[in-house]
């Protein structure tokens, strides 16, 4: 009688997720974290592949929530795209540049990955912060304007699944 070898069950080898799935991952999880009550939107600042910063759009800090009735246009019914001037939250983009100034790190030269497209006031920040790519997944529906500013002055704009 012959005798039976023991077969260690055939272990699916893990694929690693490359780098951009990675940080656009974290960000995802970052995202959840915001307070607003119409869409939840982070952005991470990453150089060297090591994170630098992070933000969620929300609120400014100490101002009522967003989904406590902090901001006026997200506790209306205004449709998307719509009364935007009576937004008082802060962006994604927005949040992780400021909090990489306030905590004297430098964004030059990095890449700021992100949940949706930057709109115009957030790509003049990522300029004039001297962010060099911007990485995103889902295109903000009411800005063009943003992207091809980015590409006209060098930066490189990357839309990934």
């Amino acid at each position: 009688m012959t005798a039976k070898k023991n077969k260690a069950p055939d272990k699916q080898k893990k694929i690693k997720p490359d780098w951009d799935e990675y940080f656009m991952a974290i960000a995802d999880v970052v995202a959840t974290r915001s307070n607003c009550s119409r869409r939840h939107v982070a952005a991470i600042i990453v150089k060297d592949r090591r994170i630098i910063s992070t933000g969620y759009n929300g609120t400014p800090r100490g101002v009522k929530n967003c989904d406590e009735g902090g901001c006026p246009r997200c506790s209306s019914n205004s449709p998307s795209g719509h009364n935007l001037r009576e937004c008082i939250c802060c962006h994604g983009e927005e949040n992780a540049i400021v909090q990489a100034a306030c905590h004297g790190i430098s964004v030059k030269d990095s890449t700021i990955y992100s949940t949706y497209s930057p709109c115009l006031l957030c790509s003049k920040m990522i300029i004039n912060a001297g962010i060099k790519e911007v990485v995103f997944r889902k295109k903000y529906h009411i800005e063009s304007t943003a992207e091809d500013m980015m590409r006209s002055v060098g930066i490189k704009v990357r839309q990934i699944e």
